[in-house]
């Protein structure tokens, strides 16, 4: 279990899987020094080693002393490194089986492999960072756009992290206050007044309502917008799909029902991505094949944030009956595609006009779902977003405590009931920083990342 062997020399391989011109193993640990000298040759022993230089040698196998690969070694001296401990990365040749050799090496040097996360947990650990900070690796990692990467460094850079400390001195000062008056009356300690603990609550909530509506940004930084393309069979949806990510992702057919399940991917547009949907055409079918398709695409209608509805301009029918109901609560694009083939009408009667086989009013449709987007959902580069789901959920409950506590003062019942519900709210609080989290929390978070993080 993560920290359990703190003081363990541990390594990982800390780039990607498939060949490169440079890999990375890492390692950490108070004696990392004296693993590396097991294997490493070079003009200056590792015992000597300034931190922050790198250093040209071998890594050789710590028995037979063959050479494994040539490489430069850089050493970061405790704290001023990643985990805060001393470290080193080994910059060998970037092929699997180089890197795998130079880990075998040093594991049988006295290393040992280190868990998912267990870098980054070291760093938590060791006060580099905070458990806020510390997920904020795995959203850049993870980022899916420009955008969603500068919010994740500047979680990483703190900005979360100080609002909530924010949070938690207001908790803190009313609970020292509400304790201090409670457990000692003999001293007459002039703790805060009721009305005084109600408006410091109602900061709380206030600087918590600042987060959470940052929460559906972040979800969307996440998850992406979920984008459906709808519409009948043979509108155009499949071209519509390879048109916008300019990739024949979609096999596009003269023959109705040729898009059986659902193709999605995501597309980058101004920052936001979208997780493109193209879905079966939406008709009455009698094929077992293509209506389990069909049923595919009405259900993910109720969890789609945009709708392309798409309508075919040189037919007569142009609204589906199926789904014409379920979209009147949704955000959605109306589209009329083949323009191509009736040039002459106007087209006022919907949002976007186009020719997937053309391009023509592509672009047009790309700004109005990126329009549609930042109505809803603004999007600021210096904002701080809650990114995380699990920061989200604990900041409900966080303010759903909080609530309470101001119902108890306001009902009249002592200052001591109410403290109750804000020491929950303190946990909940610091269960997003790790001031005070348990084991089972911190190891579900670290076991979603790569093994040399």
């Amino acid at each position: 279990m993560i920290g359990e062997h703190h003081e363990d020399v541990i390594a990982a391989i800390a780039t990607g899987a498939g060949e490169g011109g440079i890999g990375i193993v890492r390692l950490s640990g108070e004696h990392v020094l004296d693993v590396l000298s097991r294997v490493y040759t070079g003009a200056q022993k590792p015992e000597s080693f300034e931190s922050h230089t790198i250093h040209y040698g071998h890594i050789v196998h710590p028995q037979s002393q063959s050479i494994i690969d040539e490489v430069l070694v850089s050493f970061m001296g405790a704290p001023r490194s990643y985990t805060a401990q001393n470290t080193v990365e080994i910059n060998c040749h970037g092929g699997m089986v180089v890197l795998n050799a130079v880990l075998d090496a040093v594991i049988e040097a006295g290393a040992r492999l280190a868990e998912p996360g267990e870098f980054t947990m070291r760093a938590v650990e060791n006060g580099r960072i905070d458990l806020s900070q510390a997920e904020a690796v795995l959203n850049i990692i993870n980022a899916k756009t420009e955008k969603s990467l500068r919010y994740a460094e500047k979680q990483l850079a703190g900005g979360l992290s100080q609002k909530y400390t924010a949070i938690d001195d207001e908790l803190i000062h009313m609970l020292m206050m509400v304790d201090a008056s409670i457990d000692y009356p003999e001293y007459d300690i002039d703790g805060m007044t009721e009305n005084e603990i109600i408006s410091a609550i109602d900061r709380c909530v206030g600087l918590v309502d600042d987060l959470l509506r940052t929460s559906s940004t972040g979800k969307i930084m996440r998850e992406g917008i979920s984008t459906l393309i709808l519409g009948e069979p043979n509108v155009g949806k499949s071209s519509l799909f390879n048109a916008l990510i300019t990739e024949d992702r979609a096999l596009v057919t003269a023959i109705p029902g040729t898009t059986r399940d659902f193709v999605d991917t995501y597309l980058n547009l101004e920052g936001i991505p979208f997780r493109l949907i193209d879905t079966a055409g939406i008709r009455e079918t009698a094929d077992v094949v293509e209506r389990l398709g069909v049923d595919r695409a009405l259900s993910l209608i109720d969890e789609a944030e945009l709708i392309i509805d798409m309508r075919d301009v040189s037919r007569e029918t142009q609204v589906n009956e199926m789904i014409d109901h379920q979209l009147q609560q949704k955000k959605r694009i109306i589209v009329y595609n083949k323009i191509d083939l009736n040039s002459e009408n106007t087209y006022s009667d919907c949002d976007v006009a186009l020719s997937a086989k053309t391009g023509e009013g592509v672009d047009e449709l790309k700004a109005k779902m990126v329009e549609a987007v930042q109505k809803s959902y603004p999007m600021s580069d210096d904002s701080d977003v809650v990114l995380n789901k699990r920061h989200a959920d604990a900041l409900t409950e966080i303010r759903s405590h909080l609530t309470e506590a101001k119902n108890t003062l306001q009902a009249g019942l002592s200052v001591d009931m109410a403290a109750i519900d804000l020491n929950e709210a303190l946990v909940k609080l610091r269960a997003i920083t790790g001031k005070s989290v348990g084991e089972d929390i911190i190891d579900r978070i670290f076991a979603n990342f790569c093994l040399g993080k």
